[in-house]
């Protein structure tokens, strides 16, 4: 891989986010119910490094009644999106690096008394013949740099493993390492992340269940992700994009307002 090129994810990067997506050692099970499991990494303890940091985890759920490919589709189409997801703000492609890679915009509105996210990711993805894998993480592109009235998340590693179980089935993977930012304590957003993971995952199954109808309405031929000639994005180097370390973003003060509502939720 050249210098050049070498920031766009290869397929040890593909082959070694499946096999974690189906993984059990080292993963500890915290939810089972109704076809839904949630796992966390179980890390060895750093006795150098007592810091808490996010965990990585990661949420599978069996489909009945969705293709594995109709759930990829749910995942690429932005217009689609907008239809679903209820606490995206804002949200774009800027570029396109390659045939399966581009660089997007996404923000998000959070609960009182959090300010609201934003994060800036390089996508890339794989699709074979009954596997469909799309990994992403975050980038900092000169265009977009971290607002005033955002706060700068980062996705560490994100992405979705989905495998076709049959014509209308599939197994659908969600793993993520993903840092808030903000002032919120490490081990909030890890307790968080466990919760909200199956409500988002049912919402995406829903968004599966609709997509056919809709997409039939609304430019049906329309799939660039699957046919790199349709996409109409500018070309950008990767070359001028760089990974983005939560370390080197400042973590903005949300303490005083959570101070104030502290105890209203114990659970």
């Amino acid at each position: 891989m050249s210098r050049v090129s070498s920031i766009l994810p290869d397929e040890a990067v593909f082959d070694d986010f499946k096999k974690q997506c189906l993984a059990t050692d080292n993963w500890q099970n915290k939810y089972d119910s109704n076809g839904m499991q949630v796992w966390i990494e179980v890390r060895a303890v750093n006795k150098g490094n007592n810091v808490p940091k996010v965990h990585k985890m990661k949420c599978k759920m069996i489909i009945k009644d969705v293709s594995a490919a109709t759930m990829f589709d749910v995942l690429h189409d932005s217009q689609y999106r907008k239809k679903w997801d209820l606490t995206m703000q804002e949200s774009f492609d800027i570029a396109r690096l390659s045939a399966n890679a581009d660089v997007g915009y996404y923000s998000w509105r959070c609960p009182i008394p959090l300010k609201n996210r934003d994060v800036v990711t390089l996508r890339s993805w794989k699709v074979t013949d009954d596997e469909y894998i799309m990994v992403n993480f975050s980038v900092k592109h000169p265009k977009y740099p971290p607002r005033s009235d955002l706060v700068r998340a980062v996705s560490i590693q994100t992405g979705y493993y989905i495998k076709a179980a049959g014509p209308k089935s599939c197994t659908f993977t969600y793993l993520s390492q993903a840092d808030p930012k903000g002032s919120l304590p490490k081990w909030v957003v890890n307790k968080a992340s466990q919760v909200l993971a199956p409500k988002v995952m049912k919402s995406v199954h829903k968004a599966g269940q609709e997509y056919s109808n809709w997409k039939s309405q609304n430019s049906p031929g329309f799939k660039p992700w699957l046919h790199p000639e349709q996409n109409t994005l500018p070309m950008m180097d990767p070359a001028e994009l760089s990974i983005q370390r939560a370390d080197s973003l400042e973590n903005v003060d949300e303490s005083s307002k959570l101070d104030a509502n502290e105890g209203e939720d114990s659970s």
